[in-house]
């Protein structure tokens, strides 16, 4: 385990950018952004998402989902609905071609990353999922309580 706090966020780091370097050159094959990707992925639960969850979970500022919600509404993949429980909002479905398009390109995803072999075995990847998600969690909480809003609470 790294030692220093910077050299643990140099291996997230390094590890997410070959990672989504990976992703994307399977994506690539179908015009497909990380982006995008991220976005079927989260609507393929087929519950409905609103703006906001999807832009978190694509890491995207609001801004640049819209646009790229727009595109995927335009490639027929998205449509986007009133929220019936608050009207003032729009959940955004995958279509029947955005379902196919998603289950397509998670088995392809799923097929280059099975070249990892055993470092992705199960139990491997639970843990290292484990591990991950717990500090993310430690993570969030800290930048929600964490010294830069005590720092601006204080000069109030």
């Amino acid at each position: 385990m790294a030692r220093r706090p910077q050299e643990l966020l140099h291996l997230l780091t390094r590890a997410e950018r070959l990672s989504v370097r990976r992703v994307q050159s399977v994506l690539d094959e179908f015009d497909c952004s990380v982006e995008a990707w991220r976005v079927l992925d989260l609507l393929s639960d087929g519950q409905g998402h609103n703006m906001t969850a999807l832009a978190d979970h694509a890491f995207l500022p609001a801004p640049s989902l819209t646009k790229l919600i727009d595109q995927l509404v335009d490639q027929n993949l998205v449509y986007r609905r009133v929220d019936p429980a608050d009207r003032r909002r729009v959940l955004a479905h995958l279509t029947p071609r955005g379902m196919q398009r998603w289950q397509r390109l998670v088995r392809e995803v799923r097929a280059d990353w099975a070249e990892l072999g055993p470092l992705l075995a199960e139990d491997g990847a639970e843990r290292l999922h484990a591990l991950l998600d717990r500090l993310a969690g430690a993570l969030e909480g800290r930048a929600t309580t964490g010294r830069g809003e005590r720092a601006v609470g204080r000069a109030r």
